[in-house]
């Protein structure tokens, strides 16, 4: 750059090199981070700068595939989910704990890697419900389908558990804040209910189906009735 062109010609004739060779870093490493600040700037989006985050989905390398759209069709339909992309999140999850189940049983048994991280990935699945306590090898990890873990999604265990007409009734009441796990209100629907959360789902204490506040058509209703009782007292006086 033409600033380094001039102190070094500057060293050059005065001969005081020290002092200006640090002179000379300084300018580097400012205008270095004057670049980097206006990258920044000029990659900000809403004044914000966009985080990288690791893919959630992948899609089918196939898209026109007859018998994958059938199925994908069906549990859509079965288990009320919003699009493909829920599908699809749940393969790719599927996708990796297989991957890792699969290379961990390419070491020996007695492999130190395999026994602690084999026994941490077995304990997560019976956690939430997807694998039985018999079932504690990797082996079954390779058998386990993506119906196993629509079944834990509180959207299901809502609509099984008979606090909605419906699965997609279900969706609707987790997304208006009327359900809850314990004490925790959930708006997920695609939230993993735990084997021992289960018995904990219920409806929110702020909510109409729970016993609290009326909703607005219902109160609207109340007064309405309440002010027709009050017309009819005033014309029998």
């Amino acid at each position: 750059m033409k600033i380094d062109y001039f102190f070094t010609s500057l060293v050059l004739s005065t001969g005081s090199g020290l002092w200006l060779s640090s002179a000379s870093a300084s300018v580097n490493s400012f205008l270095s981070s004057g670049e980097s600040c206006w990258l920044t700037l000029a990659n900000m989006v809403n004044n914000r700068v966009p985080s990288v985050f690791s893919k959630t989905y992948v899609t089918p390398r196939r898209p026109f595939e007859k018998a994958r759209l059938d199925q994908e069709l069906k549990i859509i339909g079965e288990y009320g989910l919003r699009n493909k992309r829920e599908v699809w999140r749940v393969k790719y999850t599927l996708a990796r704990i297989r991957k890792a189940a699969r290379e961990l049983l390419t070491l020996e048994e007695k492999d130190p890697k395999r026994l602690f991280e084999g026994n941490a990935l077995l304990r997560r699945l019976v956690r939430i419900g997807v694998l039985d306590e018999k079932q504690m090898k990797l082996d079954y990890v390779l058998g386990l389908k993506i119906e196993d873990f629509l079944e834990r999604r509180l959207q299901t265990q809502v609509f099984k558990a008979g606090l909605a007409k419906s699965i997609h009734h279900a969706r609707i009441l987790i997304r208006q804040r009327h359900i809850r796990v314990r004490k925790q209100v959930v708006n997920i629907p695609s939230f993993i209910v735990r084997l021992d959360s289960g018995k904990h789902i219920d409806f929110s204490l702020k909510s109409p189906f729970g016993g609290g506040r009326p909703g607005r058509v219902k109160r609207k209703n109340m007064r309405k009735g309440q002010s027709g009782g009050a017309a009819n007292e005033d014309e029998e006086d």
